[in-house]
């Protein structure tokens, strides 16, 4: 199955609200909050792979709070 994983840099204290929005999202099958670089990391998971980039364009960089995005579509899983 198609599958990314999306690494999310979140407005300042915004993170849990951002996590209860992501897990919301058809598709978005796990949420979770990190330390480092990027504050929160989901992974995505379709039926195709049309459907996961929709789901990261449309539905997760539009959420608010997001300051910025990187997705790592999986090669082999």
């Amino acid at each position: 199955m198609p599958m990314a994983f999306v690494l999310i840099n979140a407005d300042l204290g915004s993170e849990e609200e951002l996590v209860g929005d992501l897990r919301q999202i058809e598709n978005v099958q796990e949420v979770v909050i990190v330390y480092g670089v990027y504050d929160i990391v989901a992974k995505v998971v379709a039926d195709s792979m049309d459907k996961v980039k929709e789901t990261i364009t449309w539905k997760i960089r539009h959420l608010k709070n997001i300051r910025s995005t990187l997705t790592m579509i999986v090669v082999e899983g």
